[in-house]
């Protein structure tokens, strides 16, 4: 299986610094990150660890449900997954991350609300993320849509 390599380069201390995170492998982007903007509200054209998880879980998870739309006889026509990512402070100091939900709606053939729901558990189990994030409340919000 493949390594795939994320790069940050940064420059002075955790307030005061700023730094660019570069998908390496892919060459798809260099982008920009500091704590400040980390922790507020406004991103303001940053980016953050966070957003990053919850881009990769929800392509991560899109990739699983299909997979178990498909065991479950069903075919997949189109999947909008959002993963939100929470930060939040640390019971043991500094901060973490206290939750993902991932919100999924589905336009599927061949399976009702109840397989859909079935399929969508069990891909949040299984997919890769899901499980490198164990320790964290991972929420599912799954529905079909007409």
């Amino acid at each position: 299986m493949p390594t795939r390599t994320g790069r940050t380069a940064w420059n002075g201390g955790l307030q005061d610094g700023t730094g660019q995170v570069e998908l390496t492998s892919s060459g798809a982007g260099t982008f920009d990150v500091s704590f400040p903007k980390r922790a507020a509200e406004d991103a303001d054209g940053t980016t953050s660890p966070e957003e990053l998880i919850g881009a990769a879980h929800s392509a991560c998870y899109a990739m699983s449900l299909s997979n178990e739309i498909a065991k479950a006889g069903g075919t997949p026509i189109a999947l909008d997954v959002q993963a939100d990512v929470t930060l939040g402070p640390d019971p043991d100091g500094g901060v973490r991350i206290t939750g993902v939900k991932i919100t999924v709606r589905g336009e599927v053939d061949g399976l009702d609300e109840a397989g859909f729901a079935t399929a969508a558990a069990t891909a949040k189990a299984g997919c890769p993320v899901s499980k490198a994030l164990t320790g964290t409340e991972i929420t599912l919000d799954a529905a079909l849509e007409s």
